[in-house]
């Protein structure tokens, strides 16, 4: 059994500044849970692969040589990934509180769920939806 509760999947390009912003919010919120980062960095021109490397030494960096796209770079991620459970964020993500750990919580209680979500908040902490119904 692995010993990482989540790995935590950031799909970047060229959000060099909103990366670092949700790294850091990560680790600010994060408490004692065992968790890893991993950048997928898909041929950022912004040097969004360099600011990891430089200031976020201890995240997994996977950084592209062509933008392969949104869901092939998530897939490169899980596949490098040994958490007992994937979080998929965007890089303009923002972790309040300790929501990663009480997720993680819920989906230990919930093991007859696939996948649990976060509850989404605009930046004036108003709720966004995430989820739609379709019209027919």
């Amino acid at each position: 059994m692995s010993n990482v509760d989540v790995s935590i999947i950031i799909v970047n390009w060229n959000t060099k500044h909103l990366l670092c912003n949700c790294v850091s919010s990560i680790y600010e919120n994060n408490g004692d849970l065992k968790s890893e980062i991993i950048v997928v960095d898909n041929a950022s021109s912004d040097g969004s692969a360099e600011i990891i490397r430089l200031k976020f030494r201890e995240i997994k960096l996977i950084a592209n040589m062509e933008n392969r796209g949104f869901a092939a770079a998530n897939n490169q991620g899980i596949a490098a990934s040994k958490g007992r459970y994937v979080l998929l964020l965007n890089s303009d993500t923002l972790i309040f509180d300790d929501s990663i750990r009480r997720l993680i919580a819920f989906a230990d209680l919930h093991r007859e769920a696939g996948v649990v979500g976060c509850k989404i908040l605009n930046h004036d902490k108003t709720s966004q939806s995430t989820c739609f119904m379709f019209p027919s």
